[in-house]
């Protein structure tokens, strides 16, 4: 049997209805940057970095699932992180987040919990 060294840390970014149906909107968890769009009803989190130059993915258009990068156009899958057109050739990395109460939290990956060092 397997068992993780890793545990999830839930971080409160916002409210439920900060994130409208269509739309994406930036949040930092825990000093990372964190773009979360709400698409059919449901949160989706990637970082908030494109991987061709480091746009404000955030601040991009969301066309289903697909966030473009508002610099050079570069769109990625906000559910596995995909690249769906380039300049980007790197998939961006994806957060869990759920709803909980009217908040938003999104899961940060942390050392087990019995590990003393508090470094990720």
């Amino acid at each position: 049997m397997e068992t993780s060294t890793e545990t999830r840390e839930w971080v409160q970014v916002g409210t439920s209805d900060a994130i409208p149906e269509g739309e994406a909107r930036t949040f930092d968890v825990a000093g990372v940057g964190v773009a979360i769009a709400r698409v059919e009803g449901r949160l989706y989190a990637v970082q908030d970095l494109c991987t061709h130059d480091d746009g404000p993915l955030g601040e991009g258009s969301l066309s289903g699932f697909a966030i473009q990068c508002p610099r050079h156009g570069a769109q990625f899958d906000i559910r596995t992180g995909a690249v769906l057109s380039m300049p980007a050739i790197a998939p961006i990395g994806t957060y869990e987040v759920t709803e909980k109460d009217g908040l938003v939290l999104v899961g940060l990956k942390g050392p087990a919990a019995d590990d003393d060092d508090d470094d990720w």
